[in-house]
């Protein structure tokens, strides 16, 4: 931990001199004044839906002659079948399909009794990303105060 510290410290504190950020511009001379002729963008351009449809119909389309078979629009429900066909016969059993859910009980049923009680059961409650929405009033009840 001590010798990542250190080394940051040196990273950080070189005495390396950063050559400069971004390239001359072209400077051209109208009049006698010396004028940029081509000016840097005020911010980067962001990523249309367009392009991220590209993207996404990219990884589908695997040998790239762009169109999407029924076989390469199958492939990640294949690969999602054969992680459940645990025991690789071709068929899913109750057991196979549900082994995300029994591994789930197994867990919070902690003293092992084949029943949950509600703190156990409590342990099993879906985990939300992102923040939690806090006392948000009904639509109807802003609109009547404004």
């Amino acid at each position: 931990m001590i010798a990542l510290i250190v080394a940051g410290f040196m990273f950080f504190n070189g005495d390396a001199r950063p050559g400069p950020l971004l390239p001359p511009q072209p400077v051209s001379q109208v009049g006698g004044v010396a004028v940029a002729s081509d000016p840097l963008p005020d911010a980067a351009p962001e990523a249309t839906e367009k392009t991220r449809e590209q993207k996404r119909f990219d990884r589908y389309d695997k040998n790239r002659d762009a169109k999407i078979t029924r076989e390469e629009y199958l492939v990640q429900r294949r690969k999602a079948y054969a992680r459940l066909d645990v025991d690789g016969d071709g068929k899913l059993s109750f057991d196979e399909w549900a082994v995300k859910a029994t591994t789930k009980f197994a867990d919070a049923d902690h003293d092992k009794s084949g029943a949950m009680i509600a703190p156990e059961f409590a342990t099993t409650a879906v985990k939300r990303k992102g923040p939690a929405r806090v006392n948000c009033p009904p639509v109807h009840a802003v609109a009547e105060e404004s």
